[in-house]
């Protein structure tokens, strides 16, 4: 399936900022046999006084931009055309959870897939024992790793509400835990904790979703967003597979991977600094849309 993806972030600023550096995640990512990115631009404005193209540890895509001049108002936009492959699910032959350690004690590599980076708290997920509570009470005795993961993933979408005024991106996961509610950022973190609680890799994934309109009604332009996701090491045979649990499924052919981290704080879409006082609004569109 290809898709075309358009995505719009705008700041406006009270005061104007007379310096400021950000980081760009936003170009979807070519993940062979999965996903191949044919063509993307990223148009800023005011035009930075420099702009850096660069490849992170974890292998996302990376525009580092920088400004030394006053302006008061930024805004991003991408433009990409992406191939989008179905996958079919593979058959479970992944690993019962008792003998995971001997998986993972397997794998000899510091590579940025090694699901080593994967297994404990990172920057901005510290692991709570409600997490690891939680978790057990979701799983059984030589029940798969594969089937632990969805059964975490299944039981979150239903305990959990999606809220999208509940949450900031600054909301610690055990805060959107302890209330039950939440936006997919939240939902991702959540179950990235309770896999590595009980002893299985888990990163986090952002992207884009394709939204389907009600039957009979056009969708509107605009009205897809940026959507994150978790991705769980199941054993060497298996490797990474990815669960969207905002959703309760398997992620397929409606979703486009951008970047993979530890958690929120590696995938990003715009990360910086920037000096200037007063307060700011921001704004974003998005569209994905299959051709």
């Amino acid at each position: 399936m290809h898709y075309d993806v358009t995505l719009e972030i705008t700041y406006d600023y009270a005061s104007p900022a007379n310096y400021g550096h950000h980081a760009l995640r936003l170009m979807p990512a070519t993940i062979p046999g999965e996903q191949r990115l044919m063509a993307g631009q990223i148009h800023i404005v005011p035009g930075p006084s420099e702009r850096h193209d660069r490849t992170d540890f974890f292998g996302n895509a990376v525009t580092d931009v920088a400004y030394r001049r006053s302006h008061s108002e930024l805004s991003f936009k991408l433009k990409a055309r992406i191939d989008r492959t179905a996958v079919p699910e593979e058959l479970d032959i992944s690993p019962p959870l008792h003998a995971m350690a001997r998986e993972l004690s397997g794998v000899q590599s510091l590579a940025p897939r090694a699901p080593v980076h994967f297994l404990s708290a990172s920057p901005r997920l510290p692991l709570d024992p409600a997490f690891a509570v939680y978790a057990q009470d979701h799983v059984v005795p030589g029940m798969s790793t594969i089937s632990a993961v969805e059964a975490i993933g299944k039981a979150l979408n239903t305990d959990m509400r999606f809220d999208a005024e509940a949450t900031t991106v600054d909301t610690p996961a055990i805060e959107a835990f302890e209330r039950r509610h939440g936006v997919c950022q939240d939902f991702s973190h959540i179950m990235i904790a309770c896999l590595r609680s009980i002893g299985i890799p888990a990163g986090y994934v952002s992207g884009f979703l394709r939204t389907i309109p009600p039957e009979g009604q056009e969708r509107l332009e605009g009205a897809d967003a940026m959507h994150a996701w978790v991705r769980a090491w199941c054993g060497i045979e298996i490797g990474w597979i990815e669960y969207d649990p905002t959703n309760a499924l398997r992620v397929g052919q409606d979703h486009i991977v951008v970047a993979h981290g530890r958690d929120y704080g590696d995938a990003a879409p715009v990360k910086g600094v920037l000096r200037t006082s007063g307060s700011q609004t921001t704004d974003h569109k998005v569209d994905v849309v299959p051709l």
